[in-house]
Order: structure tokens, then C-alpha cells, then sequence
């Protein structure tokens, strides 16, 4: 599976109906409504709002809405794309203006599932890779092997902290954390642990 790194959006037009697709990454569906909302605020204008996405390590937590829009027309062929790009953790909202022409059953569905595919032409992925979150505390001087070793093994430093040691908490590859923390714990003569945090 692929997760989203950034925003992206496009518009494309069918018999005068403007479709705006507007990817966005997305780490909880408790979240979409507030999304939703902020696109409604965004274009005050639209007739309507739908939404489509996926969500999971092996995406298959979905929602979608309709919006007003005749059943099935427009959410769930949108979500069906989006099932079907490979791409988690992921809400394409789909902004519609009317523009005066009705474009029938086939019609929504062509429009709403072109939009997302229009959309996923032009978003930057990245593989989604299980990361395993740590906390470890140093004395100063192992500081900078220590953190030199994290580095090289695929970790993201969130934050170091400064006190009478050394504290990184931050998270790395699954796949490395047990051969980096013995490196580190051969490094430090026993004394740092790469500990695990659950959650």
C-alpha cells in the first residue's frame, strides 16, 4: 500500500458542471467531518460535497457520502477508485458546481469516479512501511554515535530533549528495530536501551 504525503487537488468539467477533487492525507475517519465542513467553508457556492476514503494499514476501513447527490452516483463510485489505486490513509473530496445540465445516472458516475482518478494522476505517494515508535536516554558524549546509528537506520527523530541526559523519542522501520537497538546497546557497553513505545 501507498499513503499520501500531501494535499493535491484538480479540477476537471463535464457540460458546464465543475468537479474539484481535493486529496488530502487522512489518519482517523473521525476526522472527514471536520474536512467536509472546512471544503463547504471553502466554497460556499457548491452544490454539493462528497467525500470518498480509505483508511488502515490494509485499507479496508472506507467511508463515503452521496451528498445529496442520487444514490450511489457519487461517493461510491468515487470510493471504488480509491479501493481500487492501492493508496490508504487517504479522503478525496469531490467540490461540484452545477452547471445547469443535468447529467443523468451514467452521467454523475463518470464525473465523480474521473474526478478522483484525475486527482490520483498527480498525488505524491510514498510506500507505507509498519514504524515502530522508541524512546531512549543517553549520556552526552554517546550522543551523536547514537543518533548517527538511528539514522542510518531509517529512523524520524520527533523530538530530543536536553536535561541531565540526552532523551530522542522518534520512530523507525519495524523491520530494523532489533538490530539497531543492539547496535546501540553494544555501542553503549549495555548502559542505553532503544525502548519500545506501545500505541
Amino acid at each position: 500500500m501507498q499513503i499520501l504525503l500531501e494535499q493535491a487537488s484538480c479540477e476537471i468539467e463535464v457540460k458546464k458542471s465543475r468537479f474539484i477533487a481535493i486529496a488530502c492525507p487522512l489518519s482517523d475517519l473521525s476526522h472527514i467531518k471536520e474536512a467536509v465542513n472546512h471544503t463547504r467553508s471553502q466554497h460556499p457556492g457548491a452544490n454539493h460535497v462528497v467525500h470518498a476514503a480509505v483508511l488502515g494499514p490494509k485499507g479496508d476501513l472506507y467511508s463515503y457520502s452521496d451528498d445529496h447527490e442520487p444514490k450511489n452516483t457519487a461517493g461510491r463510485p468515487a470510493l471504488e477508485v480509491l479501493k481500487g489505486s492501492g493508496v490508504t490513509n487517504i479522503l478525496v473530496l469531490v467540490v461540484r458546481y452545477f452547471g445547469g445540465t443535468l447529467l443523468g445516472t451514467g452521467g454523475l458516475v463518470k464525473a465523480y469516479a474521473d474526478s478522483v482518478k484525475e486527482v490520483l494522476k498527480i498525488i505524491k505517494t510514498e510506500a507505507l512501511i509498519d514504524k515502530t515508535a522508541f524512546h531512549i536516554s543517553m549520556p552526552y558524549h554517546l550522543y551523536e554515535p547514537i543518533k548517527k546509528q538511528l539514522l542510518e537506520a531509517q529512523a524520524a527523530i520527533d523530538s530530543e530533549e536536553f536535561t541531565v541526559e540526552v532523551t530522542l523519542t522518534g520512530s523507525l522501520p519495524t523491520s530494523s528495530f532489533a538490530s539497531c537497538s543492539s547496535t546501540i546497546y553494544n555501542l553503549s557497553n549495555g548502559s542505553c536501551t532503544l525502548n519500545p513505545i506501545d500505541g
